[in-house]
């Protein structure tokens, strides 16, 4: 696996532009086996990628985390605008640097690898979906429109208006299943998506009640990538 020259390495993080947006890639490690496929982390809400590879986290090959926009050390934007479907921006923007992956996506992370595994099927080598901050989001009906916003100059990290307008992000059961079946038409994989989340909010149940959709532990499901 070779990092495009596009993109710009400081010591262990790579900068990936999407947009106005720049965001910070890490490189955690190696692993046992640096040509293997890489594992990309996806971090739950109000969150950035740890600076180690979490311990119950077994991967042979090497092991990025992706800050998304407003998180960790990647761009806060101006007067927000955060949608789901921004932050698949986002790691579309980092597998054009990394190629193809597997996914491990905690609480938000998760649903954005299920989305992200719709629109690239063919680069997203398997999604793990696991407990974590934003699992639920904000239900799956629209909430008032009348919501407290922060000042609009606040660099904070995570950005407030991350934290306030990816809660409420709107996940009707029905909405999840039609990117599952994208996924599962497009992939060669015969389990391309792993659900390991305790917690099942309605999007969740109805992903993880979805033919062909695999369950187990995380460990489980990495291994089980791990070997293709």
């Amino acid at each position: 696996m070779t990092v495009s020259d596009s993109a710009t390495r400081a010591s262990d993080t790579i900068w990936v532009r999407h947009n106005r947006i720049d965001l910070a890639v890490h490189h955690l490690t190696n692993g046992s086996d640096p040509t293997h496929r890489p594992l990309l982390l996806l971090h739950g809400l109000g969150e950035r990628t740890p600076d180690v590879v979490p311990p119950t986290v077994r991967w042979p090959g090497p092991v990025y985390g992706l800050d998304f926009t407003g998180h960790g050390r990647s761009t806060i934007p101006v007067g927000g605008g955060y949608t789901s479907e921004i932050l698949v921006g986002d790691v579309d923007a980092a597998l054009e640097q990394l190629g193809a992956v597997t996914v491990l996506g905690r609480g938000l992370g998760a649903y954005i690898g299920l989305l992200i595994a719709a629109a690239r099927p063919k680069q997203v080598l398997g999604v793990v979906m696991s407990d974590g901050p934003g699992l639920v989001g904000g239900g799956i009906h629209p909430g008032s429109p009348s919501v407290a916003f922060p000042a609009p100059w606040s660099s904070s990290v995570p950005d407030p208006f991350a934290l306030l307008e990816l809660s409420r992000d709107v996940r009707p059961p029905d909405y999840a299943q039609t990117y599952v079946r994208f996924v599962l038409e497009s992939s060669s994989l015969d389990r391309a998506l792993m659900v390991c989340a305790v917690a099942r909010p309605e999007w969740l149940a109805a992903v993880a009640a979805e033919p062909g959709v695999g369950h187990g532990t995380v460990d489980e499901a990495l291994q089980f990538y791990a070997q293709l």
